[in-house]
């Protein structure tokens, strides 16, 4: 079958970034590491495995990042992961043929759950398993499966990225049948933002700040309007197509991203809050918003951050950039927990505990709708014009690109 292989290649990658200095069509070229290539139908791991199909897969912001080469050699991350992979989490299939052991029924839709934790793993649960805090398993280098985090980061459990993916039985969640393929398929990318929002969530009648309107800023956007509707949402936006999305979502203000000086004032202005200008450099205001939900983790919107949440606020980060240096003075003189907020689990809500997918179905037949920041579909084959969609998004108007295999040749 066909898949989107990434190899661990330093020729390649070295090649690729030379290159991409011309052109970014390089990311994607004949040397970078990123190529289509004939594999091996995957194998079943174990018994209670199933080999499913790929109906539709999105492209993660991750998976770009990787295609653009954008990380550090010193990421501990990069410490469990392992090669070749075949990218793609973000997974609606159906199943194609279930293991002896796996309880699912040939033909039912599911979503994927892409953790690789004890359970896929043939170990007992660990702490932070029994708990359901799937993503923050101490197994993921242990077990049955070469190192990995999630699917598309192990050798031994490819991605979406292919006509056909093996998976856990746990892994597979029902897809309700009033759900769509293209409504269940933003079920990964919701619960980060839905994760986030309820590990840090606003005070009733609050102020909420989203940082970054991609997938997770939007998907933050309306699980805030959706779980917290006294509370009044600005976010800041890179573009034009952002802030509309952005506005349909529930903000009640959008700013832009640059400069950064006009963010904090409009801060200020908002909470009736006194700007406090150094020597030289951004100002802070002594008030602001309750929470920042961080969606881009840049050092800069960290520093902004830091300065334009109120004393004892909190900042929940879920996007992730190359770390530098930045004026974190704020973070000590205002109290400010800065959290970290790692993908999804089983979450709570009104006392009741289920997956994050299961919450986000929920939601969804109530009326929830955030396809509109599906953007761009492409065919497996078409996986450089879906990069160059992604790597340009002024241009494109990208926000969600998705591989649909339901599309014609």
């Amino acid at each position: 079958m066909q898949a989107l292989v990434f190899e661990d290649s330093l020729a390649r990658i070295v090649a690729t970034k030379a290159l991409a200095q011309l052109t970014p069509r390089a990311f994607t070229g004949p040397l970078a590491p990123i190529r289509l290539r004939e594999i091996a139908e995957p194998r079943l791991p174990a018994p209670d495995w199933a080999l499913l199909r790929t109906q539709v897969c999105g492209i993660c912001g991750s998976d770009a990042k990787q295609v653009f080469l954008n990380g550090s050699v010193d990421n501990p991350m990069t410490g469990m992961i392992s090669f070749p992979q075949v990218l793609g989490h973000e997974v609606v299939a159906t199943v194609e043929r279930p293991g002896p052991g796996a309880p699912l029924t040939r033909g039912a839709r599911v979503v994927l759950n892409p953790w690789l934790s004890c359970a896929t793993r043939g170990l007992p649960l660990c702490a932070w398993c029994e708990r359901g805090e799937l993503a923050l398993c101490t197994s993921f280098r242990r077990g049955t499966l070469a190192p990995g985090l999630h699917h598309g980061t192990s050798s031994a459990a490819t991605g979406g990225f292919a006509a056909l993916l093996a998976a856990h039985a746990s892994q597979c969640i029902a897809i309700p049948d009033d759900v769509s393929d293209e409504q269940a398929v933003l079920a990964d990318p919701f619960s980060v933002a839905l994760h986030a929002v309820l590990h840090s969530p606003p005070p009733e009648g609050g102020l909420a700040l989203v940082y970054g309107c991609g997938t997770l800023g939007l998907c933050a956007i309306a699980a805030l309007r959706a779980l917290f509707p006294s509370v009044r949402v600005i976010a800041v936006a890179r573009f034009a197509h952002q802030r509309a999305l952005a506005e349909k979502l529930g903000a009640a203000r959008v700013l832009a991203h640059r400069p950064e000086r006009e963010i904090i004032a409009a801060i200020a202005q908002e909470t009736g809050a006194e700007e406090v200008a150094p020597w030289r450099g951004l100002a802070m205001p002594l008030g602001g918003v309750d929470v920042v939900y961080d969606t881009v983790g840049a050092p800069r919107t960290v520093e902004v951050g830091v300065r334009v949440v109120r004393s004892r606020g909190r900042i929940s980060v879920t996007g992730v950039e190359k770390p530098a240096r930045f004026e974190w003075t704020p973070l000590y003189f205002k109290e400010i927990a800065l959290v970290g907020s790692n993908a999804f689990g089983f979450e709570t809500i009104g006392g009741r505990r289920q997956h994050a997918f299961a919450w986000y179905f929920e939601l969804v037949q109530r009326g929830l709708d955030v396809t509109p920041i599906v953007t761009h579909r492409f065919r497996l084959a078409e996986y450089r014009r879906a990069f160059a969609a992604a790597h340009d998004q002024a241009a494109s108007g990208a926000v969600k690109i998705l591989f649909d295999f339901h599309a014609a040749p």
